[in-house]
């Protein structure tokens, strides 16, 4: 079992101690079996399952995502950008990648994973954002209050869990769709992992992306 972090604490991933050539950022959540209300039942409509999606900016030494996948018209489409999320799982430097998109939370474990070689990350990079939010929160009326045993982890290449930050269940209302879960930071001595937990109502991790654009 891995360091246990509280709300904006910090901790040091020393080389020393672990193997840093390839680390699983494992996410996990377990939502509440909500009865569907009278007239959902009436129509034998079941509730629609809760999708958690985790995304991850890689910032520069400014602290901003530069890359943003621009099109021929200059638009961003964050394809092939700095920002890995379900339609761009993988990094072009080939050093971080999402390993898929679970849409229920069910089985025990990780629920999504990405991966990332913290020693091969180039240097550019000197920080990344762990976000998660639920899909389509607001139309279908979801929210984080009805999520419980949420976490964030890192194991290392050798599969030892370094650290953990855990959300107990009703730390958050019903107006929370996604969070600021949890940053990696480049310093001179190696990475720290810090626990953030910060909540927003948004249900789109763009909305986070823009205070780091």
């Amino acid at each position: 079992m891995g360091i246990s972090l509280q709300k904006g604490q910090g901790i040091s991933l020393k080389k020393s101690e672990h193997d840093l050539s390839k680390v699983t950022i494992g996410l996990g959540w377990d939502i509440h079996s909500a009865k569907p209300g009278l007239f959902a039942g009436l129509l034998g409509k079941p509730p629609p399952d809760y999708d958690l999606d985790v995304a991850a900016f890689l910032c520069e030494a400014d602290g901003k995502v530069h890359n943003l996948g621009h099109d021929t018209n200059g638009k961003a489409t964050l394809i092939d950008s700095d920002v890995i999320f379900f339609n761009n799982l993988s990094h072009r430097s080939g050093c971080l990648w999402l390993t898929g998109d679970n849409r229920t939370g069910s089985g025990t474990g990780d629920d999504e994973q990405i991966i990332v070689k913290l020693n091969d990350l180039p240097v550019q990079y000197t920080k990344v954002v762990f976000v998660v939010q639920i899909y389509q929160g607001i139309k279908n009326n979801q929210s984080f209050a009805n999520v419980n045993n949420a976490f964030i982890r890192a194991v290392d290449a050798r599969g030892q869990e370094m650290v953990r930050f855990d959300l107990s269940g009703g730390a958050y209302n019903d107006t929370c769709r996604s969070l600021l879960f949890a940053e990696l930071i480049r310093e001179s001595s190696g990475w720290i992992f810090k626990a953030i937990g910060t909540a927003s109502a948004s249900d789109n991790f763009v909305d986070w992306l823009k205070q780091y654009v």
